[in-house]
């Protein structure tokens, strides 16, 4: 295309320039031979009274010579016969004719001077060299007498090559001139289609993360728009089922701790080792559908922000929940900061997964016994959601934060801090694992308010950590438990 638009560029600027240059050439080639003629004439004019006074030789010349033409003037004057009347007052003699007189060099043929002389008019005849102006003069004597004036060719065209090379190269330039913007014009038509097509590619090789700039002619651009806007639609579907696959699968978890505990307590006996068997080959089968689906999962779209929720409420109802568990194992509870409505900017039930994934973990990686706390604090612009227990920590929390990676444990996938953190980011929060006030591990749920992204870099950084810091220090105080 943009190679093409070029050549249409170049053949119509060719035309156009030829259609006007040309024309305009002949124009001035005859604007130049139009002014040598005139000068031409003008020199034959001067010629003129004088001849109509005089035909003496000595004194034709001296006017010739003063009009300084005598290298390109001639004058020629007709013989006339005399009959004998009037003869006495000649010095000649009487009865003789008058010969021709003939002044300058004569360059025209005999025949077109005779020519001119018999039609009375001015003519032009080309000789070597150039061209020669024929102008008839009536003499006093009735007679006709031409005046021959040379114009050589190089006067003819004189300035016709100047004007010939400013046109060419006037041509040119805008020959190189169109080629320049049609190129431009092509790039700027090619460029955003050729990323389209790139993109396009791309998206069907499974890249999922392919994006077409939004640049370009208008019809371009909305292509553009339309292609991105299909693309994140695709990304959007693909992320919505493995993780619902995921999440679904990782839900599966809470109930089947309840069977692992509730079969832990039936006793010896066939049935009730087939019912732990049979809740461990579930938990297992959950185990590596969870796997598969984090596997499969685009990491190209974020966990969108949902219609918002009640976290102290939340709260409350898992853990009524969870307590039931926790009684029957000798746990210790402690619940604060829920007395009073704490909004977020997080869906219901990505809080619900996020909790149960959180406690679930207390109740499979810690022994029975172990008490943990949850804490919730409302600040100005996030809300911190504490999820500590007692047990023996974690030892590398860097590496059970990294995405995709488990504690190293039976039946751990990693996707329980995964779901954990998707739902803070999505908030431009965060989540850290530290050293709770009971000894074990702390879980801290940071949930922006205002959606803005973490700053962490320069002034701002230090004073956005400096208000996280005082903002969780009331946390880090040490508590009563019951």
């Amino acid at each position: 295309m943009r190679w093409a638009l070029v050549k249409v560029c170049v053949a119509v600027t060719t035309m156009v320039v030829v259609a006007f240059a040309v024309p305009l050439g002949l124009v001035i080639r005859e604007m130049a031979r139009d002014r040598a003629f005139s000068n031409a004439e003008r020199e034959a004019a001067a010629i003129a009274p004088a001849l109509s006074i005089t035909t003496d030789r000595d004194e034709l010349e001296r006017v010739v010579a003063s009009a300084g033409s005598d290298a390109g003037m001639a004058v020629h004057i007709p013989a006339s016969d005399g009959d004998g009347e009037g003869s006495g007052s000649g010095g000649d003699g009487g009865g003789e004719g008058q010969q021709a007189v003939d002044i300058g060099r004569q360059r025209a043929a005999d025949k077109d001077i005779a020519t001119t002389r018999k039609l009375g008019r001015a003519s032009t005849t080309e000789v070597p060299g150039g061209s020669t102006l024929l102008q008839p003069v009536a003499l006093s004597s009735g007679e006709i007498a031409v005046v021959e004036v040379y114009v050589p060719e190089a006067e003819v065209t004189n300035g016709v090559a100047t004007a010939w090379a400013v046109l060419a190269g006037v041509g040119v330039a805008l020959i190189v001139g169109s080629v320049a913007v049609a190129d431009r014009l092509g790039v700027r038509m090619v460029q955003p289609a050729r990323r389209l097509v790139e993109s396009a590619h791309e998206l069907g090789e499974g890249k999922l993360g392919a994006r077409v700039p939004e640049e370009g002619p208008t019809e371009l651009r909305l292509a553009a728009v339309a292609f991105n806007s299909m693309a994140d639609q695709v990304v959007q579907l693909l992320a919505n089922e493995r993780e619902l696959a995921a999440d679904l699968s990782h839900r599966l978890r809470t109930p089947l701790t309840v069977l692992r505990l509730n079969a832990a307590s039936l006793g010896d006996g066939p049935a009730a080792e087939q019912t732990r068997a049979a809740v461990a080959q579930l938990e297992r089968e959950v185990d590596t559908i969870i796997r598969t689906a984090r596997d499969a999962k685009p990491q190209t779209a974020a966990v969108g922000v949902g219609v918002g929720c009640d976290a102290a409420e939340v709260v409350r109802e898992r853990m009524d929940f969870w307590s039931a568990l926790a009684e029957d194992e000798g746990r210790k509870v402690r619940v604060a900061g829920v007395d009073r409505p704490v909004r977020i900017p997080v869906a219901r039930a990505d809080l619900v997964a996020a909790l149960d994934a959180l406690l679930g973990n207390v109740f499979r990686h810690t022994a029975e016994g172990t008490a943990f706390a949850v804490d919730v604090h409302n600040g100005e612009d996030a809300v911190i959601v504490l999820v500590s227990d007692a047990g023996p920590g974690i030892a590398d929390p860097r590496a059970a934060m990294a995405r995709g990676r488990g504690s190293g444990a039976d039946g751990s996938t990693g996707l329980g801090l995964d779901i954990v953190s998707r739902l803070a980011e999505s908030t431009g929060g965060d989540v850290r694992i530290g050293r709770s006030v009971l000894g074990g591990t702390e879980v801290r749920i940071w949930i922006q308010l205002d959606g803005r992204e973490p700053v962490r870099r320069g002034h701002r950084g230090a004073v956005r950590r400096r208000r996280r810091t005082k903002l969780v220090s009331t946390f880090n105080r040490p508590r009563s438990h019951p």
